[in-house]
């Protein structure tokens, strides 16, 4: 049984949850996106276009068929926070390292119509915490979510066309937990695994007033991931623990991007911006099939926890620069706000607003295959919080992504 939360973004990666964007979102899933800091909307020319913009299939220039398959790694750095009432219930949580591998294919043009096929790890999070406080909420809080999207695209005219598909999510979860939860002394412990599969969908929209301009807009619809699993929970006030299976709903939220990239003979820029949907999450929930009867795991683990996320903006822009026919160089920056409010921050998702800073570069190496590279630095501000449970500030918060890929047309 599973639960959901924790770091901010990152995640997914080969299969873990991190941190890139705000919540658990993880926009970055090529090198182009990673080069540009997610600006990769109206701009997405590549085999890439069938993830993040498959209304753009139509405008591809080769007719064949492409292919792209990137590896990204991910670091994230340990976060400190420190308790304004007592040094002893300061924290810092463990650095991650995750590996995220991706893939996405383009089919040649057939009477106006192309198809594709991604498959991505759009939504995840990982944050360990080992000292007594910080651990009482979360030891362990890990979720990893694929995306496996076939697309397809038409061409209504040289100016417009449009795109849809359906998507597959399987998503894991894991989480753990143990410390002192109440004034009495008593302690709880809970362990719980999970996955599910669900379905959603995606549609896109891209319009070519000129040959140098691109508008376009995304959606992918709101998922709920209705994990379901197996728990262990157990505290001092009982001589056995509780061993039984559950459920819990977190939603993988619905983001709409709106986009335009305009080129400037060599030099194309993408404006970006995008809107992910957290306020789905209201509450976070656990149901057990057994029912618990010890007051103290019921207090711990069985009551429903507000969320009352706030739908978050991003802004962003990139910029590609066409140096010659072998290489191409590109950089990005983004502004994120985060979604979760004062009131119901804890650690399972210590997040705050962030600024994030990509270069990278592409060489073509014939005329069928391009190797490329983009590097990203999330850099999260501090924040202070005092809801009840937290009176302290999170500091040192980042990440840093590394995307390496291979595209080849035949």
């Amino acid at each position: 049984m599973k639960k959901t939360l924790s770091l901010l973004g990152l995640a997914i990666l080969v299969s873990a949850g991190t941190v890139q964007a705000s919540g658990y979102r993880i926009p970055e899933q090529s090198v182009d996106a990673t080069a540009k800091a997610g600006a990769h909307i109206a701009s997405a020319d590549g085999a890439d276009s069938s993830y993040y913009n498959p209304a753009n299939m139509a405008w591809m220039k080769t007719g064949g068929w492409q292919m792209e398959g990137d590896l990204t790694y991910i670091h994230l750095a340990s976060i400190s926070y420190s308790d304004d009432r007592s040094f002893t219930r300061n924290g810092e949580s463990e650095q991650e390292n995750f590996l995220l591998p991706t893939l996405f294919m383009v089919s040649p043009e057939y009477n106006n119509f192309r198809f594709g096929f991604s498959v991505t790890g759009p939504y995840g999070l990982s944050k360990r915490w080992e000292q007594p406080f910080p651990r009482t909420f979360a030891e362990e809080y890990s979720l990893k979510v694929f995306d496996i999207n076939p697309t397809v695209s038409y061409k209504i005219c040289d100016y417009f066309s449009v795109a849809a598909g359906p998507r597959v999510l399987y998503s894991t979860a894991q989480v753990s937990s143990y410390g002192i939860v109440s004034a009495q002394g008593y302690t709880a412990s809970r362990s719980l695994e999970g996955d599910t599969t669900e379905m959603g969908w995606n549609a896109a929209l891209s319009a070519r007033p000129t040959k140098n301009m691109n508008i376009s807009a995304t959606y992918r619809s709101q998922v709920d991931l209705d994990l379901s699993g197996d728990a262990v929970m157990s505290s001092n006030t009982q001589l056995l623990p509780v061993s039984t299976g559950g459920d819990v709903t977190i939603p993988a939220p619905a983001v709409f991007s709106l986009s335009g990239a305009y080129s400037f003979d060599q030099i194309t820029v993408d404006l970006t911006w995008d809107r992910t949907y957290w306020s789905d999450y209201e509450t976070l929930a656990f149901h057990y099939d057994t029912v618990l009867r010890n007051p103290v795991l019921i207090g711990a683990f069985a009551l429903p926890k507000p969320k009352n996320w706030e739908d978050s903006d991003a802004y962003r822009v990139g910029l590609s620069y066409t140096v010659n026919d072998t290489w191409t160089l590109m950089a990005g920056f983004t502004y994120d706000n985060n979604p979760v409010p004062d009131a119901t921050l804890l650690f399972d998702l210590p997040d705050s607003d962030s600024l994030l800073y990509s270069i990278g570069a592409r060489y073509r190496v014939n005329a069928q295959m391009e190797i490329g590279a983009g590097y990203l630095y999330d850099y999260k501000k501090s924040r202070s919080v005092a809801n009840g449970v937290l009176d302290g500030t999170f500091t040192d918060a980042a990440a840093h992504l590394l995307t390496m890929g291979l595209s080849y047309s035949f």
